[in-house]
């Protein structure tokens, strides 16, 4: 087995997980995504995280986009349902590493060169590391809003140091990936019989997808063969469903810098949001260690062993 594909998630308490990953929301096609995932499956053997795995976000379902996406399936020529999955925060110090995958309705997802995006609510989208902070923070609610649906995944530095931060990613963006594949089968099944003719594309940004776990996504009708992950080497700068998601991982990450911020001010978090600046350097010899920080990555372990 490749060394991307080196874990394999298995939620505890799968019935349990179901009814949480459909809970409604009140609105006809609307389920809120909120849990936590304590145990995954290594090889084969089963591991307690040392942290739970946060996963949040919303999916909208109309009948008319179960539809659209049922008849996309059917049509060769249609374009299939695309996923976006993105990361922020592999290189920091300190804090989790984020994923998130982004839904936008089918019109708006492509090439960003093709501009789909013009004259929609998010033209000013393109790779979240070419916006500014203020333009970012401006396009986190309106991708929430207008996304058909999104997962935000925080993995915690505790379990960075317990899985690497290479695995704790390849973690995140399968479960982003999955959590949505799973949410629209589902729900594709309580409308119409729809579920078995699911087609995706999850893109990733990089230049490895990870492994899905087949076997789960099987109970929900979906394939291999109706699955076709792609890597994409720079492709929040490339694809807008990729780029959307860009902006949901980067905006979350910057949220919990802040927080951190707020209660460590001698840090200066809120200004080097975790990565090894000079600064922060200077405040890791002289304060020590947070909880947060990630004693795997070689700066902070220095730290730890010089006090």
């Amino acid at each position: 087995m490749s060394h991307e594909c080196w874990l394999k998630n298995n939620i505890e308490s799968r019935n349990d997980a179901d009814v949480e990953r459909h809970k409604s929301v009140g609105v006809k096609g609307m389920i809120t995504i909120d849990r936590h995932i304590n145990h995954i499956d290594v090889k084969g053997q089963y591991m307690s995280l040392v942290a739970p795995i946060h996963l949040t976000g919303h999916l909208r379902m109309t009948d008319e986009w179960i539809q659209d996406l049922s008849q996309s399936s059917l049509d060769l020529e249609r374009q299939p349902l695309q996923i976006g999955v993105d990361e922020a925060g592999r290189g920091p110090l300190l804090g989790s590493v984020h994923v998130a995958a982004a839904i936008l309705p089918t019109t708006w997802s492509g090439l960003i060169e093709r501009q789909p995006l013009q004259d929609t609510p998010l033209s000013i989208l393109t790779d979240s590391k070419q916006l500014s902070e203020k333009k970012r923070d401006l396009l986190y609610p309106l991708v929430q809003k207008h996304a058909v649906g999104y997962v935000i995944a925080e993995i915690p530095a505790a379990v960075i140091d317990q899985i690497n931060i290479l695995q704790a990613t390849m973690l995140g963006m399968r479960l982003c990936a999955e959590e949505l594949l799973i949410s629209i089968a589902k729900q594709s099944a309580y409308s119409a019989d729809t579920a078995s003719l699911i087609s995706a594309q999850v893109l990733f940004d990089g230049n490895r997808c990870p492994e899905l776990d087949y076997k789960e996504l099987a109970a929900s009708k979906l394939t291999p063969s109706s699955i076709d992950c792609q890597a994409w080497v720079k492709g929040d700068a490339r694809h807008t469903s990729i780029a959307a998601a860009s902006v949901l991982a980067k905006v979350s990450r910057d949220q919990t810098m802040y927080d951190l911020d707020a209660r460590h001010p001698q840090y200066g978090i809120a200004k080097h949001k975790g990565y090894p600046t000079q600064a922060h350097m200077a405040a890791l010899e002289q304060y020590g260690a947070l909880p947060e920080h990630r004693r795997s990555f070689a700066p902070v372990r220095r730290a730890l062993e010089n006090i």
